[in-house]
């Protein structure tokens, strides 16, 4: 393989890197943003509005019925 080749093949995969590179700017440039106080703002807003059965100091004991991880009622299938 010549010199001018290896130049050749060199910089084509610069250039591809730096097409890569563009593409991915573009993308993020491309992006829905919003500004943090916006989120942050609705972040607190959803973490006020829903209860966590996680947290019952903060939202109080839920019934077994209302809580996704209580232990169920029901009986376990049993193979014999």
């Amino acid at each position: 393989m010549s010199v001018t080749n290896k130049r050749l093949q060199i910089s084509q995969s610069k250039l591809q890197r730096i097409e890569d590179y563009n593409r991915r700017l573009t993308e993020q440039l491309n992006m829905n943003c919003i500004a943090t106080s916006e989120a942050s703002d609705s972040l607190i807003r959803y973490c006020n509005a829903t209860r966590d059965p996680l947290l019952p100091s903060i939202w109080g004991k839920l019934d077994k019925d209302a809580d996704p991880y209580a232990p169920s009622t029901t009986a376990c299938c049993a193979i014999l």
